[in-house]
């Protein structure tokens, strides 16, 4: 049907639980994909199916904390016995962690927000990467934000970490320059979200624009149709920032 281009796909989200997560749960299941919607709380992943059901989609839903390494290795055996594929994949979970200078940032919220914003990442690349390659149309999305590349006092910590995940999926796009592996990132900019409230709690939310929004614009780069890979789709100018991808 084309209006639901991602019919008979598998879609896997991290951090769908809320915001931009799961409102692109919502919309991948709504282009028809059957989602793996990923998050630490399983009262707010039950709300998520309820949503999703909402659309007429489908969903399988993995309680998982992303710290949980082993438990990512295992989901990626899981989806492997059951699917024999993974068609999508979108990197959202992430934490914004202490603002506050780096000299004051505690070495276990360091470790925690590197743990969640990049290595995890780099364990689902690691596990998903098999999986991908036997899909026909694989497409992976990465969720970044726009502090990867300022260097804004306080922000450290989160802004390291966001720079690191964006050379992580900007190497992995072009280890599969030549495959049909699309691998981008996605700049949501600000978005009324619980983390976006949090870094700026005197901001009006009904000033910015909508996870829904944000989410309907990464269903794009999930489709079988999207030929960009290792660049950057930056959702405030709704254009695709260019890196040098070598020769």
């Amino acid at each position: 049907m084309p209006d639901r281009p991602l019919s008979e796909k598998i879609a896997l989200v991290t951090g769908a639980t809320r915001g931009i997560g799961a409102a692109t749960a919502v919309a991948l299941a709504a282009a028809g994909a059957h989602v793996i919607a990923t998050g630490r709380t399983e009262g707010a992943l039950e709300e998520l199916d309820d949503a999703i059901k909402a659309v007429g989609g489908s969903a399988t839903l993995v309680p998982l904390d992303m710290k949980d390494v082993d438990g990512i290795d295992r989901l990626g055996g899981a989806l492997y016995e059951r699917y024999g594929r993974l068609d999508v994949f979108v990197g959202n979970a992430g934490v914004l962690g202490p603002l506050t200078p780096l000299g004051h940032v505690f070495p276990k919220d360091w470790d925690d927000i590197v743990a969640v914003n990049l290595t995890a990442n780099w364990r689902c690349v690691r596990s998903f990467d098999p999986l991908l390659r036997l899909s026909t149309t694989p497409r992976a999305v990465f969720v970044s934000s726009g502090a990867a590349h300022k260097a804004r006092a306080y922000w450290g910590p989160y802004a390291i970490t966001k720079a690191g995940l964006e050379v992580l999926a900007r190497t992995w796009a072009a280890e599969h320059a030549n495959a049909n592996l699309k691998v981008n990132l996605f700049n949501p900019g600000p978005i009324a979200t619980r983390m976006r409230a949090k870094a700026f709690p005197g901001e009006d939310p009904a000033t910015l624009p909508s996870a829904e929004a944000a989410a309907a614009a990464i269903v794009p780069l999930c489709l079988p149709a999207c030929e960009e890979t290792g660049r950057l789709y930056d959702f405030p100018t709704k254009r695709f920032l260019d890196f040098q991808m070598p020769a």
